[in-house]
């Protein structure tokens, strides 16, 4: 396991020789919102956790780091035999997390927790982005089922396969994407291509051929004109005979979707056929789909492809990795805008009548609130995971669906709200903030 930053490898070989082995806690938090956003869907938790439990540096590994003659042999013997042992507190995956609140509370040697740092920021950011995206569109659409197209977009196969699973927990109907539908028994769902269409030459005659053998069918009626293709699919609706219907949908991918789904479903309902649907896609993200529905077009599905692939409005969050105690004693940053707070912490959320009102960032060893949740809960103890540590990627989902369901109304709009969620810092883990920056400042006068 590699997949580590070099600066990790090389404070590892210092520590290693300096025979730094205490216990250390890092805390995995996002340190603001990206602009235009409100909350974070937290995502990626159940592969971060895997990852720690299968962590080990392969033979074929070492030989390529020997080959770089920049680690001594004791170094390489000591990764040879390295596993993570240690000790995790994750927040449930599908919950809604805000800013400096921990997602994920590691406690191992030093060097362990070290090591997989990059691993667990890559892991965590990337599908936290991909499931964020994906809740806003979910919201946007109003219930409509929305299916993921985005696997062509999505940044490489790993990016595809996340992107799948990401829309999956923030509430998507299933995936296009036929492996990440095997691998994570996902509903995979498509409808044809405009090729099909042009191979065949003629409208009416594809649209025989395809419902033949897949009955029941959405069938694309861009191809050429869009109405003269729905017209093409009530000629094939009203020559079916017994039987499943030849398509249950058409599928709008081009022009003005808001006029075009109206006369289409004005041809549908006249030729009998009000129970066909109408789906449309074409560069849609949740801005798009919030105008559609809002302008009362009669559209009873989506299909979502770049937009929540490429996430081009908010590609990043700024997740970090921060020391927070070693050895026993607490450790802070006291960077200008990037400060930490110390020691290991838990983090309280307040609700009323089932919806959030607020949260509070604690230390680890301070009395709960009253009537507050914790939200961190053990994942791994010892290097084992705990029970519970790996619900369904079903069960996942509907705990995302609460969590959305109980956002406060402010902040489902896709408006971002002018007073953000608030998320408090306790009195007493500020005042020890305040205790370690003083000591600090006072061994910097003594030298």
């Amino acid at each position: 396991m590699l997949f580590t930053d070099l600066y990790e490898l090389s404070m590892a070989r210092v520590y290693h020789a300096e025979g730094l082995e205490g216990d250390a806690v890092f805390e995995l938090f996002y340190r603001r919102l990206p602009e235009g956003r409100d909350y974070v869907l937290s995502c990626g938790q159940a592969q971060a956790l895997q990852a720690l439990l299968d962590f080990r540096v392969t033979p074929e590994e070492l030989d390529w780091l020997e080959g770089l003659g920049r680690f001594p042999r004791d170094f390489l013997e000591m990764l040879s035999g390295l596993r993570f042992t240690g000790d995790v507190d994750a927040i449930p995956e599908g919950s809604v997390v805000f800013p400096l609140e921990p997602v994920l509370r590691v406690r191992a040697p030093l060097i362990q927790a070290q090591l997989v740092e990059t691993l667990l920021l890559n892991t965590l950011h990337a599908q936290s982005v991909l499931a964020s995206k994906a809740a806003r569109v979910m919201q946007a659409a109003g219930g409509r089922p929305v299916m993921d197209f985005g696997a062509r977009k999505a940044h490489g196969r790993e990016g595809a396969m996340n992107l799948a699973r990401a829309a999956w927990v923030a509430g998507a109907a299933g995936t296009s994407n036929v492996e990440a539908g095997r691998a994570l028994d996902i509903p995979v769902l498509g409808t044809m291509a405009h090729s099909f269409v042009q191979v065949y030459g003629d409208e009416a005659q594809a649209f025989r051929a395809f419902s033949h053998y897949w009955p029941e069918t959405t069938l694309l009626v861009d191809t050429w004109d869009t109405l003269n293709g729905v017209d093409r699919v009530i000629e094939l609706l009203r020559s079916a005979g017994e039987g499943p219907r030849p398509a249950t949908a058409v599928r709008l991918d081009s022009g003005d979707l808001p006029e075009l789904s109206r006369a289409a479903r004005q041809s549908l309902d006249a030729a009998g056929f009000p129970e066909v649907k109408i789906i449309a896609s074409s560069g849609l993200d949740e801005y798009a789909i919030r105008d559609l529905v809002g302008s009362g077009a009669p559209i009873d599905g989506f299909g979502v492809g770049t937009e929540w692939a490429a996430v081009s409005d908010a590609a990043s969050i700024d997740f970090a990795y921060k020391l927070a105690e070693y050895n026993g004693e607490p450790r802070i940053k006291a960077s200008s805008n990037k400060s930490t707070w110390p020691g290991p912490k838990q983090v309280w959320r307040h609700s009323e009548q089932g919806r959030m009102v607020g949260d509070t960032v604690a230390a680890a060893d301070e009395p709960a609130p009253e009537g507050a949740e914790p939200l961190l809960q053990p994942a791994i103890r010892a290097g084992n995971a705990c029970t519970g540590a790996f619900p369904t990627l079903q069960t996942v989902r509907e705990h995302a669906a609460r969590e959305l369901a109980a956002l406060p109304e402010t902040l489902r709009s896709l408006t971002p709200v002018d007073t953000p969620y608030p998320v408090a810092i306790s009195d007493r883990l500020e005042s020890r903030k305040q205790q370690l920056i003083q000591a600090y400042r006072g061994r910097k006068s003594d030298d």
